[in-house]
């Protein structure tokens, strides 16, 4: 046998109204609406969680009308390739420079080690 505890319990009007509501849909007595519906929602609430739902935090970006969105990653792609290919030549021209430059007072290693 379950044991009863008696209590007063102040609920909000609208919700007082969709309990009474749901008592006259069931056919059941107020105080069983009312225990069924604790149950239910501490059922809910009772299992525990394995990971915390994540949380999504809205930002205005402050983009001007007109500007796609959807391109800024092409966008970023193509900024990254010209750098890219900037640094690329840059250090392929320094290259080619220190292999054309000749100091003739620089001493010349033997490359045999005989």
């Amino acid at each position: 046998m379950m044991l009863l505890m008696r209590t007063t319990l102040t609920i909000d009007d609208d919700l007082a109204a969709l309990l009474r509501r749901r008592a006259r849909e069931l056919g059941l007595p107020f105080k069983d609406v009312v225990n069924r519906t604790l149950r239910g929602g501490l059922g809910e609430q009772a299992r525990p969680r394995r990971h915390l739902a994540p949380r999504t935090i809205p930002h205005a970006f402050g983009f001007r009308p007109g500007i796609d969105l959807d391109k800024l990653n092409q966008l970023a792609d193509e900024l990254e390739a010209e750098a890219y290919a900037a640094g690329h030549q840059s250090t392929s021209a320094s290259r080619q420079a220190r292999r054309t430059r000749h100091d003739p007072a620089r001493r010349q290693r033997s490359r045999s080690r005989a």
